[in-house]
């Protein structure tokens, strides 16, 4: 039996990629996850493993789907193995249930973290540079002008105006509304 396991990471994300080609590999059954592959606690993946008997064979679309690293894709793998348990992926076409498969999958699997680290290293130089150039993440203030902070100071010296009433009025948060507060006692 072909048993199909699909993730994607955020909720932004959609299965329907993985889902089509899985159908189109014949799964009996598929399971989902809509959650970052370096979590621990995959209930999908989870139920897929559980499941699996001898002689089943899990399907993944890609072989980053499986696994957090390379060290758990190669204990997942080797664990199915154990168990009689075949793994495949669509995309890199490995089948670890032949000796060409096996070291293939080891080859990707190197590879696959590899370019992980190196996307990784890529994103903490960018940010260290933007630092370095006196740049900040996070959204721009939304208060920004004279205008507004003053309007925000006679809103709150009003005592009839609630909290609540000059966020929403002003389009800020709480903890907006709050925070200038604060910087303006200071």
């Amino acid at each position: 039996m072909n048993l199909g396991y699909a993730r994607v990471s955020t909720h932004e994300q959609t299965l329907d990629l993985q889902l089509d080609a899985l159908k189109g590999a014949a799964c009996d059954q598929v399971y989902t996850d809509t959650i970052s592959g370096t979590k621990d606690a995959r209930p999908g993946l989870d139920s897929v493993l559980a499941y699996a008997r001898p002689g089943d064979t899990i399907v993944v679309w890609k072989l980053d789907r499986l696994g957090r690293s390379l060290k758990h894709l190669i204990e997942v793998v080797e664990d199915l193995e154990r168990r009689g348990v075949g793994f495949r992926t669509l995309t890199e076409n490995l089948d670890t249930t032949t000796p060409g498969g096996k070291l293939i999958f080891h080859i990707f699997g190197a590879l696959a973290e590899f370019e992980r680290n190196l996307i990784r290293e890529r994103t903490l130089a960018g940010l260290t540079a933007a630092r370095a150039r006196g740049r900040k993440g996070g959204r721009k203030p939304i208060i920004s002008d004279d205008r507004r902070l003053q309007l925000v100071k006679q809103l709150a010296a009003e005592k009839s105006n609630s909290v609540a009433f000059i966020c929403q009025t002003l389009g800020i948060s709480r903890s907006t509304f709050y925070r200038y507060i604060k910087a303006q006692a200071s």
